[in-house]
């Protein structure tokens, strides 16, 4: 079990734009077969079972493995500031058990035929998945399931977690280069859900009852919520009798639903100023991000900025990469990144440097950050940063987990699956000029800063 940022692309290799069409909403068993996905993917199909619950798969022979996901469009952004963290807590809670199974008896079934199993939490999702050969998967979406709608959410349960994830807290705190990205959230949303820590703080985690925890489990994991995106080698319709079978045991599971619609949140309010925060923490290298909002999931400029952070940042022939390690080699790591979030995202720069080198690293990155706002990119680069984007699109699907995760993702974030081919389609149709207009727009907003480390300069 983990606490991820969510989508974020920290090198432009990372980021899926995939989008799941969606069929009629709250039909019985309605059942979409969306054909073939060019010459990289198989049949993919997907069924709204009556109660709400959406199955999607893409059926790949050629694989003799399945990774399967039961995802919930639920995570920190959907909690009180009382309740920081509770989705993730929930997370942890329902591996340790349900009237039919252990939580040894959920890892060793599944560990006993080879398979592995996990979680995670994000801003705006949560998943419990697993990965067997395609012979074990009713077994897995049955621990999957078990687990999902009937956790026992023992008291004795939710005090040993509470302790692990104390310590999930702590060892986070511990790695300041990854720590910095959630001061770098709280600098520019501040207060709103999408500033929060996806694990909670020691306060609001120490405070957490029981109670408050089931109420958000019975209240949020119902069948509209769920999405199970299955891939690799299997049959579209057994799937869904396995998942019917299963979520089909719980009751609040089982009336009658319409699936909910997609996340509409609108844009966080940006503070009028940017804002800089310092944690001064013993460490042996300072850690900086530099960063804006930018544009959100839904906004179809997003490829555009894909292609810039690439140019940016995303590689080693990137602009800063360039500039700030291999020509003076002032930082070992340096790379730009978005995330994207609905209504909202990011674009940040992150230096890792000695601290009496962070003014040259900033006022460097600042100066290649204007450079491009002013002048765009060359047309090389452009091209450049096109072929990067297309082949992690690619790369990124060479495995039954990101295709499992691409259908959930599309199913629950967007509106249409788009082909393989129709998004490199996407990709080569952006051009320089809305590479420059993108730049123009997001590299001219007030930069939001965050800094962890000892002897900083004053910022």
């Amino acid at each position: 079990m983990r606490v991820s940022r969510g989508d974020i692309s920290s090198t432009g290799r990372a980021r899926s734009f995939d989008r799941a069409r969606r069929g009629p909403a709250g039909n019985a068993r309605a059942h979409d077969s969306m054909g073939g996905d060019d010459r990289l993917g198989g049949t993919v199909g997907r069924t709204v079972l009556p109660n709400g619950v959406r199955v999607l798969t893409e059926a790949i022979p050629a694989m003799r493995s399945v990774s399967v996901g039961m995802w919930v469009p639920i995570g920190s952004r959907d909690e009180s500031p009382e309740l920081g963290g509770v989705s993730h807590f929930l997370e942890h809670l329902l591996f340790k058990g349900t009237r039919r199974r252990t939580a040894l008896d959920i890892s060793s079934t599944i560990e006993a035929v080879g398979g592995e199993t996990n979680a995670f939490t994000t801003k705006e999702y949560t998943c419990y998945y697993a990965r067997v050969l395609d012979a074990d998967l009713p077994l897995a979406i049955d621990v999957m399931g078990d687990l999902l709608t009937d956790s026992v959410l023992a008291a004795a349960d939710v005090e040993t977690e509470r302790g692990v994830i104390l310590e999930e807290i702590a060892m986070h705190d511990d790695e300041p280069d990854d720590e910095v990205h959630d001061l770098f959230a709280e600098a520019v949303y501040g207060e709103h859900p999408l500033g929060r820590l996806v694990s909670g703080t020691p306060t609001t985690i120490g405070a957490m009852s029981r109670r408050s925890i089931l109420d958000f489990y019975e209240e949020r994991y119902r069948g509209p919520a769920l999405v199970v995106a299955a891939a690799g080698n299997l049959d579209h319709d057994t799937v869904v009798r396995l998942v019917e079978d299963v979520i089909g045991r719980a009751d609040r599971f089982a009336a009658p639903a319409a699936p909910l619609p997609r996340r509409a949140d609108p844009a966080p309010e940006q503070s009028p100023a940017p804002r800089v925060l310092v944690r001064e923490k013993d460490t042996e290298q300072a850690h900086v991000l530099l960063g804006c909002p930018a544009l959100s999931r839904d906004d179809e400029r997003r490829f555009a900025l894909g292609v810039l952070n690439n140019v940016v940042g995303g590689g080693m022939s990137a602009r800063l990469f360039q500039e700030i390690r291999e020509k003076r080699g002032l930082a070992y790591s340096i790379y730009s990144y978005t995330a994207q979030y609905s209504g909202s995202g990011l674009f940040g720069v992150y230096a890792g440097c000695a601290a009496g080198k962070v003014d040259e690293v900033l006022a460097l990155a600042r100066e290649q950050l204007a450079a491009v706002a002013a002048d765009g990119l060359t047309d090389e680069e452009v091209r450049r940063g096109k072929g990067m984007l297309k082949g992690a699109l690619v790369l990124g699907l060479e495995d039954t987990g990101s295709r499992m995760t691409r259908l959930a993702k599309s199913e629950m974030l967007y509106d249409e699956l788009l082909s393989v081919n129709d998004l490199l389609a996407r990709v080569d149709a952006v051009t320089p000029d809305d590479v420059r207009a993108v730049a123009a727009e997001v590299l001219t907003r007030p930069m939001s800063l965050a800094a962890i480390g000892s002897s900083l300069p004053d910022l």
